[in-house]
């Protein structure tokens, strides 16, 4: 099973960049998308059912903002839209398809880059999305999420991590709450389990020459709970072409849908 997850700056800008192209000559089962920046009705029938795949979608109630999405090789038993806080729904950050026992979610965290009032609904996000953490791992199922957390967890996370730690991303209470899904809850950094390797980014600014001179940051996870991730066998960060400032991240898991 092998899953991909790219948040797109814009599903119609990725799409004009080559990343349907791209993605209908990959293996992926499934496929997490975040930041649509669209509404369905933008969306072209290629997009909302590219090739093989069935698109599953949570967009955003405001135009061009935010919105996840799935696509599955195989029609899940269950798809799962937000979780129940208005507030955040609203945003469309949160999407789950069940197949089985496996949950594979798309998430997108709130940045705080842009302002304390975005820093606030950030905090109050991962408030909010704490519990949401521990009732999955309480649930007994196999979950995987994917997608744009919007936080360096540790200092190999990012490049210029001593002039970043007041910066939204790298903030010591955001790479705390990282910890704590980690080592409190339970979740498994699948890519870090397989590769500790430094200088393995998946965001850029578009500032400066962030982008050639791989001055970036490791914001795109997937994490999985344990016996899942233990089954994780390969892991990939795409940079041949760029579809987005962000690149897909690609995990390759011993373990049939």
């Amino acid at each position: 099973m092998q899953i991909i997850t790219l948040n797109l700056n814009g599903v119609r800008a990725a799409a004009k960049k080559g990343f349907f192209e791209w993605l209908s000559v990959q293996s992926a089962e499934i496929v997490c998308v975040q930041e649509l920046k669209a509404q369905l009705s933008d969306l072209s029938g290629d997009m909302l059912s590219p090739g093989s795949y069935h698109g599953y979608f949570h967009c955003a109630t405001q135009k061009g903002y935010s919105g996840v999405g799935i696509y599955c090789r195989n029609q899940p038993d269950k798809v799962i839209e937000g979780i129940g806080i208005t507030e955040i729904d609203a945003e469309g950050r949160f999407i789950q398809v069940d197949f089985g026992h496996l949950s594979i979610i798309s998430l997108y965290l709130p940045s705080g880059s842009s302002g304390e009032h975005r820093q606030a609904a950030k905090f109050f996000f991962m408030e909010k999305f704490f519990p949401v953490l521990q009732t999955l791992m309480a649930s007994g199922r196999e979950i995987i999420l994917c997608g744009d957390w919007n936080i360096a967890h540790k200092e190999i996370d990012l490049k210029n991590w001593r002039g970043n730690q007041k910066h939204s991303g790298f903030l010591p209470e955001e790479r705390a709450w990282l910890s704590h899904v980690f080592d409190d809850i339970g979740f498994v950094d699948v890519f870090r389990r397989l590769n500790p390797e430094p200088d393995q980014y998946t965001w850029w600014s578009n500032r400066g020459q962030a982008w050639a001179k791989n001055v970036g940051w490791r914001i795109d996870y997937q994490i999985a709970t344990p016996a899942i991730a233990q089954k994780a066998c390969s892991a990939s960060i795409y940079k041949t072409e760029r579809f987005s400032d962000h690149a897909p991240l690609t995990i390759d898991y011993d373990h049939r849908l």
